[in-house]
């Protein structure tokens, strides 16, 4: 359905270009979301995937462990989209202080987006609201270390942007001027706040996913900031008790279409066009993390049904297999301290896993060596290291 312009143009200047910067107007849309038969059914499988994936935080066998690598794993492929090359074997040898193999300041970027995750989703369960501070403060840490650090972290922008062209004069887009972010950021917390409006949670994450790319606040982390609102703002509903739904994958495999249906709503307004191809992406990626899920269940179903019959020294092999659970790259020191299991014992439990074909040592050296396992790495993101 298309609407006509969502908002209004204002003349501005930057660079040395007299601009038209758009500002968008306040959610929800007028006239207000059709949701039609086939966009309704969109909805529905959406909603069906996404209560799947909700369960699967309490079947996964240690599922905080499971949690943290699927962070990291969002945050992988998130940051990749903004050009950066770590793999996820990358970031946890970096929380492992080991050197990683590609730029250091990739492999903060997805450290520092993975902090941003963790930090937003606590405060969530905390009780604290989705607010424009806690927006800010999430700005604030996934921009505290590395090359975003010097671009106002926490700061809604007070600058002109704009996006795509070399100058403004020939942008792609360009969002509102910064007098009036504070304004238009303010309208977007009252709808995200706003619970009695009879929108089902993914249509207002749909809706407020977009509004957050065309105010672009920020004057860095813009699109990563964006594709962690959707998670926010759906555990704020009560949609996911887990931060396990992250749609980096699904808007990278189809940028080309993502690009060219949020471009369309400032002047179409055809927000059933983009309703639907968000609603499509989060079931997607919701059957996909659920398939993941059953495939580790059975991946350490199996593991551990090798290692029983080690007898004796099954149980410190086990307890070092939960380690490589939660921390699918390790050093011996690491596993100590996660297992309580002395050196010795612990360095004889992961030998006896490496002969097993379970873990490998990814180092070729004999101190300061460091474990993979591997079959995790590849069912989470593909990688072999």
């Amino acid at each position: 359905m298309e609407r006509g312009p969502t908002g209004r143009y204002e003349r501005t200047s930057a660079g040395g270009d007299e601009i038209q910067a758009f500002v968008p107007a306040p959610l929800p849309p007028t006239p207000p979301v059709v949701l039609a038969s086939p966009l309704q059914r969109r909805l529905e499988r959406a909603l069906l995937a996404l209560g799947r994936l909700d369960s699967l935080s309490t079947l996964q066998p240690g599922s905080d462990a499971f949690r943290s690598t699927f962070i990291r794993k969002e945050a992988v492929f998130s940051s990749r989209i903004e050009g950066t090359r770590a793999s996820l074997t990358d970031v946890l040898l970096f929380e492992l202080d080991e050197t990683p193999d590609v730029p250091l300041d990739d492999v903060v970027q997805v450290s520092n987006y993975a902090a941003a995750l963790e930090r937003g989703f606590a405060q969530l369960a905390a009780g604290s609201p989705l607010s424009n501070g806690l927006l800010r403060e999430t700005h604030g840490v996934l921009l505290s270390r590395g090359a975003g650090s010097g671009k106002e972290p926490g700061v809604f922008r007070r600058s002109q942007s704009w996006i795509g062209g070399t100058r403004p004069a020939n942008a792609a887009f360009v969002p509102p001027p910064p007098a009036l972010v504070p304004e238009c950021m303010a309208d977007l917390e009252r709808f995200v706040a706003d619970q009695d409006d009879g929108l089902a949670a993914l249509v207002r994450a749909a809706l407020a996913h977009a509004q957050f790319e065309m105010v672009h606040p920020f004057v860095d982390g813009n699109g990563r900031m964006g594709r962690l609102l959707i998670t926010f703002l759906l555990a704020h509903a009560g949609v996911l008790r887990e931060p396990l739904l992250f749609l980096s994958v699904s808007f990278e495999q189809r940028r080309e279409e993502y690009c060219r249906l949020l471009g369309q709503i400032p002047t179409r307004g055809d927000w059933e066009a983009w309703l639907a191809f968000f609603l499509d992406g989060v079931r997607e990626t919701a059957e996909d993390a659920v398939e993941t899920g059953r495939r580790l269940t059975a991946l350490f179903r199996e593991d551990r049904a090798r290692i029983a019959p080690a007898g004796r020294r099954a149980g410190s092999m086990l307890r070092v297999h939960d380690a490589l659970m939660a921390r699918p790259v390790i050093t011996l020191p690491e596993v100590v301290s996660r297992t309580s299991l002395t050196l010795p014992t612990a360095g004889t439990a992961m030998r006896s896993l490496v002969a097993l074909g379970v873990a490998r040592e990814i180092t070729g050296k004999r101190r300061n060596r460091v474990f993979a396992y591997d079959d995790y790495l590849a069912l989470m993101t593909g990688e072999r290291t």
